[in-house]
């Protein structure tokens, strides 16, 4: 029952984290504007994430527009790409992965034994993927907060740290959880397979101390002739 709620458990945390990973993706609240100095206009927002960026007027209308040239970004963004690309994908795969090897199910058979190593497989796919999810977003993070700080820079190019970046961090921590009880899982199921196997069972022992009791060995027999 335990090992069945670490299951549910993990496949939710999974789950929550895949669909962190398509969302932190498409949003393009990566990098937000700075208020500072000079550059007091409020009422205007300006939001790039990685697709696009939006401009948004005083809380009513928003503009959006995609990037025109891939290489014009800046190199963080660049490589935020096609990781955050690759995550999504590595996520789905280690979801469906985690699905197969659940109890529940019976797409795998009832081998408990391929049960074990789907959710293993499921587990590191999952850490894997948290680790993808946090490159990017750290080395977004760390640009934005070197350009913050570094007075070359001019104050309108600055920018902070936008609601995109928080829920990466959180997303790669729910999928690195999410594997490790998969990983937990897994472990749990080949200690008990093992278990399972060298020990034999009650039953077992007394029916072939009493078939060795009845059937008596050839030598004995011809000492009674």
């Amino acid at each position: 029952m335990a090992t069945y709620a670490l299951q549910i458990a993990g496949l939710v945390l999974g789950g929550v984290g895949m669909v962190g990973t398509v969302a932190v993706t498409v949003m393009p609240q990566w990098r937000v504007s700075a208020f500072i100095g000079s550059n007091i206009v409020v009422f205007e927002n300006l939001w790039e994430g990685l697709w696009m960026s939006c401009m948004r007027h005083a809380n009513i209308r928003m503009q959006c527009k995609i990037y025109d040239s891939l290489l014009a970004l800046s190199p963080d963004l660049q490589a935020a790409r096609g990781l955050m690309c690759a995550a999504s994908v590595l996520a789905f795969l280690a979801f469906m992965t985690a699905v197969l090897g659940m109890q529940c199910t019976r797409c795998a058979g009832d081998d408990e034994t391929v049960k074990g190593h789907l959710l293993l497989t499921a587990g590191v796919l999952f850490i894997i993927t948290g680790l993808v999810v946090l490159i990017p977003v750290s080395w977004v993070a760390n640009s934005i907060i070197r350009d913050f700080y570094n007075p070359i820079v001019d104050i309108a190019q600055k920018r902070e740290l936008g609601e995109a970046l928080y829920i990466g961090w959180t997303t790669a921590l729910v999928l690195i959880v999410g594997g490790m009880l998969f990983c937990c899982v897994s472990c749990c199921h080949e200690k008990s397979s093992s278990y399972r196997y060298s020990i034999p069972s009650h039953r077992t022992t007394q029916k072939s101390y009493h078939t060795a009791k009845k059937s008596p060995s050839v030598y004995s027999r011809s000492q009674y002739v």
